[in-house]
């Protein structure tokens, strides 16, 4: 546990499960011993003497928690967050009062749109002097408040237990997302006692079985489905249901956020490749674990135009989320059905089992395999690319094949990291990490940091656009600081790509949308202890990447690209 004394509150009387033990100390002692019973191993944090009790209690505990320092608290918040989403327990982030909060509103935001679940524990002036004008005196929980499940303060140390397991609880808990307290900085000092909390282990709510076979009956009467699998998917532990109903039923597959590997790149169900033509062509969209906004089409699928030239039917929408308040508002929904997310497919998959005679799908399914050949036939001439200047798309003819099976793939930039949705499909679920719809850029750097720490033995690869590098590349410092190797491929376009073409396109002009010519920022990389190179000639890309991964320290492959070769794209988000 920690310095934190253990205390045994057992009885013979008490039931099995009854909490056997208490614990005491100062609030920070408290506060991580509870973290670590939810299963956290790393405070992400940057100094401020309004936390210290925590750092005390880290640095105290049995074994001591990891404590990792970086350079910005947004980047502590995004690692937090990253965390979160890779290992499926709340990520920590430990912000200072006053600003070192305020500088991590932006991740807990995104933790709020992606379900992230994380828990941010600020710093706060003195109660025994609040109202007085002590430094950084914010009452920070009514800004939070909006974007997170839960925020408060907690006014004592004896609030603490209860409050830290409650926070982290409320985080881990279906639907997942950001948890922020803070705790006055004399009460983080003070002492207090209490029982050990147990977490809280077990699955989502059941979901209505009636629900589940009405949306089987109509995936039993469609004759052209599409399945969507998006973030919760992978959230909820429901992976190997997912895949398993995919197969079972043989019904084609998109994916999107950390949807993507739960069908493995290269299968023949997983038909991303052919999006529009799947959801233009279908006639039952069924959509798991992933709101139905602007990525989605706002929900609304089909009437595209067939090879005889009319136009099909407008589709069925199915909704099924991990809980009734994720389950679209806005879409005219067929069906739709909340919770264990597990538990949905594996009803799905008895639904269709139960009905006189299951659906043959295959000539829908060999139309969009056709599909995906084409586009992949398409697609090859981009990849290889020699265009001087370089067009992004060959940045990911020479990493893609380089990347192994458990690499975990980070996107952070608008258009440059847009191709990177067209090009990868990672084989193994888990291992894609985006801003999600939030659309936040600088989350980079954190979550690099977080996956170098989850997933110690894989592949770590940033794609930076040189717009987002300017958010958080001081942070390459913590990683050196840290001995986090991580490969970082930067798309330099020299411009805002995501705003610059379509600036031109509203008004045949475009202003504050370039930045200094070909920088060179791998030189800032190499400063701060790292390394790298700039890349101009399409051929020299894949010997860069085959140095930086054997480099074994951060290094930054910096390949000039060519600012017209904007990314096609339906939507502007909105």
């Amino acid at each position: 546990m920690s310095d934190a004394v253990i205390q045994d509150t057992g009885g013979t009387d008490q039931p099995e499960d009854a909490v056997t033990e208490g614990i005491s100390g100062h609030a920070g002692q408290l506060a991580v011993a509870v973290a670590r019973a939810h299963g956290v191993e790393t405070l992400f944090t940057l100094s401020g003497a309004h936390v210290f009790p925590m750092y005390d209690g880290a640095v105290t505990a049995d074994p001591p928690m990891r404590l990792l320092d970086v350079r910005h608290e947004q980047t502590a918040a995004f690692a937090a967050e990253a965390t979160g989403k890779l290992t499926r327990v709340p990520g920590l982030a430990v912000l200072t009062a006053g600003p070192g909060v305020t500088n991590g509103v932006s991740a807990i935001a995104q933790a709020q749109f992606a379900g992230s679940p994380m828990v941010v524990v600020g710093g706060r002036a003195p109660a025994n002097r609040w109202g007085s004008g002590s430094l950084q005196e914010l009452d920070q929980p009514p800004i939070l408040a909006t974007i997170s499940k839960l925020a408060r303060t907690l006014h004592t140390a004896d609030d603490v237990l209860d409050g830290m397991h409650e926070a982290f609880t409320a985080a881990g808990s279906s639907h997942r997302g950001p948890v922020f307290v803070d705790v006055p900085m004399d009460e983080f000092f003070s002492s207090a006692s209490g029982p050990a909390p147990a977490p809280l282990t077990g699955r989502g709510a059941d979901p209505d079985p009636d629900a589940v076979t009405e949306i089987a009956e109509l995936l039993a009467a469609a004759t052209r489905p599409v399945l969507v699998l998006g973030t919760d998917v992978w959230a909820d532990r429901a992976e190997e249901a997912a895949l398993r109903f995919v197969e079972a039923a043989g019904i084609p597959t998109i994916t999107n956020g950390m949807g993507r590997g739960v069908v493995p790149g290269g299968h023949p169900l997983l038909v991303t490749k052919a999006r529009g033509r799947a959801l233009g062509g279908s006639d039952l969209v069924v959509v798991v674990g992933t709101p139905l906004d602007f990525r989605l089409g706002y929900g609304v699928f089909g009437g595209s135009s067939g090879p005889d030239g009319a136009a099909s039917a407008p589709a069925q929408v199915v909704h099924v989320a991990d809980s009734p308040g994720q389950v679209s508002g806005h879409a005219d929904l067929a069906a739709s059905v909340s919770g264990d997310l597990t538990a949905v497919f594996d009803g799905l998959l008895a639904g269709l089992d139960q009905v006189v005679r299951r659906p043959d799908w295959s000539a829908w399914v060999e139309d969009l395999r056709g599909a995906v050949a084409s586009a992949t036939e398409r697609d090859a001439a981009l990849l290889a690319a020699e265009a001087d200047p370089i067009h992004p798309a060959r940045i990911y003819g020479e990493l893609v094949p380089r990347l192994a099976d458990d690499a975990v793939v980070i996107g952070d930039g608008g258009d440059f990291v847009s191709f990177a949705g067209k090009f990868v499909e990672p084989r193994r679920p888990g291992g894609w990490l985006d801003p999600g719809p939030y659309g936040c850029l600088g989350a980079g750097l954190g979550a690099a940091i977080a996956a170098r720490l989850a997933r110690p033995s894989s592949q770590v690869v940033l794609l930076l656009g040189d717009g987002a590098a300017g958010f958080s590349l001081m942070d390459v410092d913590t990683l050196v600081r840290h001995g986090l190797p991580v490969v970082m491929v930067m798309g330099n376009n020299s411009a805002w790509g995501l705003e610059k073409a379509p600036m031109q396109m509203l008004y045949g002009y475009d202003v504050a949308a370039d930045l200094a010519p070909r920088t060179a920022y791998h030189e800032v990389v190499r400063a701060l202890g790292g390394a790298g190179e700039t890349v101009t000639d399409p051929r020299q890309i894949g010997p860069a990447l085959d140095r930086a991964f054997a480099s074994g320290v951060p290094y930054l492959v910096n390949v000039i690209t060519d600012v017209e070769a904007a990314y096609p794209r339906n939507t502007f988000g909105i």
